[in-house]
């Protein structure tokens, strides 16, 4: 889901920047907003702000809290250890309050549901204006007694309930899914491996089903052969990757669950003397900061970690929140991020007509 400016215009995000400059998005936070005491070499320094410039990208100062009441927006994580890039989202809520000068409080409790409990009592006790209840997987949740009972503002964020009592916000997993899947196929592609993350994770059933679907539309028979389970690290994607070369027939595209298990793939196909994309084409999915210092270049999904925080800050702050109300779970595009792990083949020769 694009943000758009006043005009209605596409905005320029730190994330765009961020992708122009080659560095990370908590880079270009730190060079564009004055006042940060860490050190950030010149020659970033000068990249980050001559992308800026390339962008247009504008730089938002905030509103005085003095010319209104301050007000705080409290983001709860479930276990922000298993996958630290979940603060991106943090990134997003800040990024949408930053123009009134209201401020964003967040939580972690660990896993631990008595630690959930204490901290939801102590945000509850705190007078803020809204909580983002936040996990760091996409999955449905039992949501907290405490935060239907609350009056303020409550957003789920990578996650939904059944009732469908908060306004919630996930990735489009099958969509992402799907898209992977569908740029292999407009290369040429028909031998398209899948390896996937746990099977019982919802975004691994969801990525694979957008697999599934991309194949379905292209007519090409789904062949289990070509499908092998992983666990979203490395060794696994390494692993399955052995196995799937192995086959008669193997594939000439692996379409990998995450970005992680990317980079296994690429140990291992390189292990093999195969070359990327020239025998083998592959796309991850995440848009890890890794995969543009891979070579070569991974061509990924973006999970939509900046925009979904934006979104549930925006939707915390709205004036209307009717708990009564039955919501939908809105879902923001995994944009493709094109790279040059992509090889365009012959479907009738079966053979490399070009690379990238």
């Amino acid at each position: 889901m694009a943000r758009l400016d006043r005009t209605g215009a596409r905005r320029v995000t730190m994330q765009d920047v961020a992708n122009l400059a080659q560095c990370s998005q908590s880079t270009v936070s730190v060079v564009l907003n004055p006042g940060s005491s860490v050190r950030i070499s010149q020659d970033t320094r000068e990249r980050i702000l001559k992308a800026a410039k390339d962008l247009g990208y504008k730089v938002e100062r905030p509103v005085s809290p003095r010319n209104g009441p301050l007000r705080n927006v409290a983001v709860v994580f479930d276990d922000l250890t298993v996958c630290t890039e979940a603060v991106i989202t943090v990134d997003g809520v800040r990024e949408s309050l930053w123009g009134t000068g209201d401020i964003v409080s967040t939580y972690n409790w660990h896993a631990d549901p008595a630690m959930e409990e204490r901290t939801l009592a102590a945000i509850l006790r705190s007078n803020v204006s809204a909580v983002i209840y936040s996990t760091v997987r996409t999955r449905q949740v039992v949501v907290p007694k405490s935060l239907y009972e609350t009056d303020i503002p409550v957003v789920l964020l990578n996650c939904y309930s059944k009732d469908r009592a908060f306004p919630s916000v996930v990735p489009g997993d099958v969509a992402g899914g799907h898209r992977a899947t569908e740029r292999l196929v407009a290369a040429g592609h028909t031998r398209i491996a899948h390896i996937t993350g746990e099977a019982w994770q919802e975004v691994s059933a969801d990525r694979a089903r957008g697999y599934r679907d991309a194949l379905a539309t292209a007519d090409i028979p789904f062949d289990p052969a070509l499908v092998r389970e992983g666990n979203w690290q490395l060794s696994s994607g390494y692993e399955a990757t052995l196995s799937l070369m192995q086959l008669k027939r193997p594939p000439t595209a692996i379409f990998c669950g995450n970005d992680r298990m990317a980079i296994g793939c690429y140990e291992a196909l390189k292990q093999l003397g195969l070359r990327i994309p020239e025998d083998v084409s592959v796309v991850g999915f995440d848009d890890d900061e890794i995969a543009s210092h891979l070579m070569p270049k991974l061509t990924t999904l973006k999970y939509p970690r900046l925009q979904m925080g934006i979104w549930a800050a925006e939707r915390a702050m709205a004036p209307h929140h009717d708990r009564s109300e039955t919501h939908r779970v809105v879902k923001i595009e995994c944009e493709l991020v094109e790279r040059q792990s992509v090889a365009v083949r012959d479907k009738a020769r079966g053979r490399l007509v070009r690379a990238g």
